[in-house]
């Protein structure tokens, strides 16, 4: 009886998990590539930064924005810097003379989202129509801005996220972030595609400065230290549903590295975790819940198979279905992001990512986390 209840759960849960990837597959499918017009900007766009110490890419970073092939006169670059203890602030002033604008956070009383506090400054200051988010240890080509600023151009968009990936690494365990994430921002554009917005990525996110105005910019969200991305992406969602974009373009990619430990792969994670805590959208949270406990049911006929052995050939069935589909939908994303032999980490990244999701869905929604040096929630 217990075997029969634990099969037809199991069956539910993958069940779940084949028709979701199925749907993402279609949303990720729904979003057309754009390609850059030929055509003379107009808009006006503020690029703004928080950084904390970052002396070690932050110049590379400022270097990539001035370079890009955008009216000089049409955009402007503010850094924020967040109580850094290392040069950040004397690099920022060298580029003084480029244009690039330094806001230093002066505030004495304690704060739990200095991140949001930083991009409000910022946007305070900025005379930009259109707001674009980076971080300070990012890379972009040329074309970034361009792209961005003709695809906002050319629809009713109140925000749009845009790619994110990561670049030069050096190991295996580097690559394999590389594969999660891809298939997170997959995640996030198949949501955008599909109608029903759930995630997006700072170092690559743009939305109308009138927008964060009307909406009161972080207020309701500020509480937590992070999700100036995707708890802003909620916002606007709710508030003007169907105006959210996605930036399907290699030229608006934006490249960051994979972190080179694992401590600091797991508080990156716990980050990323907790701004569940404060999801609204009733569907966003089923779905994270149901997939959370389809891999729950893995570690649960892993250990129930000591007693009858049956349970791991259930496991196994339920495992191999899972890499199956997570192939299918991968296979596309790195087409576009151009690195399909990362596809070669698929198999044992599928088996990790078991025991990590539900660790990761424990301990991001409980205690404390370290973010650039605090202990923040």
């Amino acid at each position: 009886m217990v075997i029969i209840a634990a099969s037809i759960l199991t069956g539910c849960l993958t069940l779940f998990y084949i028709l979701m990837i199925l749907y993402l597959n279609q949303g990720w499918g729904r979003i057309k590539h754009f390609k850059n017009p030929d055509v003379k900007p107009v808009t006006f766009v503020s690029i703004l930064i928080a950084a904390r110490n970052e002396e070690g890419k932050i110049d590379k970073t400022i270097q990539d924005i001035l370079a890009q092939d955008y009216p000089r006169e049409l955009f402007e670059l503010i850094i924020v810097d967040d109580h850094s203890t290392d040069r950040t602030s004397e690099i920022i002033l060298s580029f003084a003379s480029s244009g690039v604008k330094l806001i230093k956070l002066n505030e004495s009383e304690i704060l739990n989202s200095y991140k949001k506090k930083a991009i409000t400054e910022a946007i305070n200051a900025s005379r930009g129509e259109l707001i674009i988010t980076t971080d300070a240890d990012c890379r972009m080509n040329r074309s970034w801005l361009r792209t961005i600023a003709s695809y906002y151009e050319s629809g009713n968009y109140n925000l749009i996220s845009s790619p994110v990936t990561y670049f030069e690494e050096r190991n295996a365990f580097e690559d394999m972030q590389t594969l999660e994430f891809l298939f997170l921002i997959g995640l996030g554009a198949a949501g955008i595609g599909n109608k029903m917005p759930a995630t997006c990525n700072g170092a690559n996110l743009a939305y109308r400065k009138e927008v964060f105005i009307k909406l009161n910019g972080f207020k309701g969200i500020d509480e937590l230290a992070s999700g100036d991305d995707e708890l802003f992406l909620h916002k606007v969602a709710s508030a003007y549903p169907g105006t959210i974009g996605f930036c399907k373009s290699r030229d608006a990619i934006v490249y960051t590295h994979a972190k080179d430990n694992l401590r600091d792969f797991i508080q990156q994670r716990k980050r990323w975790a907790s701004k569940s805590t404060r999801y609204k959208n009733k569907s966003v949270i089923f779905l994270g819940l149901t997939v959370w406990l389809f891999n729950l049911s893995f570690i649960g006929n892993f250990i129930s198979g000591f007693i009858d052995p049956v349970f791991w050939t259930i496991g196994l069935i339920a495992l191999l279905i899972k890499m199956v589909v997570e192939i299918l939908f991968l296979i596309p994303l790195c087409s576009f992001a151009e690195r399909k032999t990362l596809l070669l980490y698929q198999p044992l990244s599928s088996v990790i990512h078991i025991f990590y999701l539900v660790f990761i869905g424990i301990v991001g929604n409980s205690g404390k986390y370290n973010w650039k040096g605090r202990m923040v929630r």
